[in-house]
């Protein structure tokens, strides 16, 4: 039987009470709970400010264990593509301001009007190509998140974790004997790898270097919606125990990243919501 995380891991993306808080009142409330990690995600962060946000995180003591998101690189033409890089260079500089431990890239799918899947995942390879050079200097990592595969079309032409850990190995070749760069990897999310037969080869492929982030949450049966319908951990089929201890057997021993997007639990009090997550945390995942 697998232990019980440790508490002071868990972390939480804003994702999971975006309807019902701002970012001011979701770094409050890690606080207040004693959860002490968070992810925001952009729009929050813009309402905030990125400065301010940065001294409530550090008043706090939070620790940020990832900015979501970057990427979305596909486009249909050089000035489609030139804004999409621009808008990652603008991601990294806010990572590096707020502390972030990784800026994780949701890739894009196919340009509107496309078939081309090979063009958009070049695209994706040389979208990050083109800003990882920045992501070095300002020290932020860049964290690959590949997605379930119903996705591939309109949010993220990089599926299986092996294809993310492919283009960090074009990008970030590692020499005979030596670790990776820690610069360029992959967030790791129970939602859409769970399924992947590949996955603990995948794992032990990834090194620890590579294991930037791990983002958990549930699959529910039936799922009736496939964006917005995500479950709260132990409501759902993936076993995610036996998950954590393939991540951790890897090398990983960062925070564990409660990322619930889903229209029914942004209906509950948030305070409950949290206080939920951290009892499932320890019980269920």
């Amino acid at each position: 039987m697998t232990a019980a995380p440790r508490a002071e891991l868990l972390s939480l993306n804003t994702a999971t009470v975006r309807e019902q808080w701002n970012l001011r009142q979701m770094i409050e409330a890690c606080a207040r709970h004693g959860i002490r990690g968070i992810s925001p995600w952009r729009d929050k962060l813009d309402e905030l400010g990125v400065h301010e946000a940065a001294a409530l995180i550090r008043q706090h003591g939070l620790t940020v264990t990832g900015l979501c998101r970057g990427g979305m690189f596909p486009a249909a033409d050089a000035a489609g593509r030139r804004a999409a890089i621009d808008d990652n260079l603008r991601a990294i500089d806010d990572a590096a301001t707020i502390g972030a431990r990784c800026l994780v890239l949701v890739v894009g799918g196919i340009p509107a009007g496309s078939k081309d899947l090979s063009g958009a995942r070049q695209m994706v390879i040389d979208g990050i190509a083109a800003v990882l050079d920045h992501a070095r200097a300002g020290r932020v990592p860049l964290a690959i998140e590949p997605l379930h595969p119903m996705y591939c079309a309109d949010r993220a032409c990089v599926n299986t974790l092996d294809q993310a850990l492919d283009i960090c190995d074009a990008l970030d070749p590692v020499p005979p004997g030596a670790p990776p760069s820690g610069m360029i990897g992959v967030a790791v999310d129970a939602y859409h790898v769970w399924w992947d037969p590949d996955l603990a080869r995948a794992l032990e492929r990834a090194r620890p270097e590579r294991l930037l982030a791990y983002h958990i949450c549930d699959w529910l049966v039936p799922t009736t919606d496939l964006l917005l319908d995500r479950g709260m951990m132990g409501d759902g089929v993936i076993d995610l125990p036996a998950l954590r201890a393939l991540v951790e057997a890897s090398g990983y021993r960062g925070f564990h990243e409660v990322e619930i997007l889903s229209t029914r639990w942004w209906q509950r009090d948030p305070d409950e919501v949290l206080r939920i997550v951290q009892e499932r945390h320890q019980r269920c995942s």
